[in-house]
């Protein structure tokens, strides 16, 4: 069984690095002035793991863009639920819901492909 959460946070930590190559915009929709400064210690995964993991979100995007905006809300911009929710004007339950749909599809994803990842190992 996979920790899918665990995931997400080291591919956070890796989207958030310079070196990842993947350009997510700096102001996310809608949470200008609730992004803090630099990460400083978070876990990253490896650029592999990370490009496997950014292909099975992307996928996510396509057919669910809300869910696909609050995973990387969340996970890459690290902005907590409780905020996401006020600013959606919203239940938190709800944003919880939303978000394990769409951990829910990067883990179907990621077993469709049956892709064993390097961090899962450590």
């Amino acid at each position: 069984m996979r920790n899918i959460k665990r995931l997400l946070e080291m591919w956070g930590g890796w989207a958030a690095t310079e070196q990842s190559g993947v350009s997510y915009s700096h102001i996310a929709a809608g949470f200008r002035g609730l992004i803090t400064s630099a990460p400083s210690n978070r876990p990253i995964c490896s650029d592999n793991d990370g490009m496997i993991l950014d292909s099975c979100i992307s996928r996510l995007k396509i057919d669910h863009p809300e869910e696909h905006a609050l995973l990387v809300a969340h996970y890459h911009y690290r902005i907590s639920l409780r905020s996401i929710a006020r600013r959606r004007h919203c239940a938190d339950g709800t944003i919880r819901k939303d978000l394990q749909t769409a951990e829910g599809f990067v883990e179907g994803v990621l077993s469709a492909l049956d892709i064993e990842l390097e961090c899962e190992n450590n």
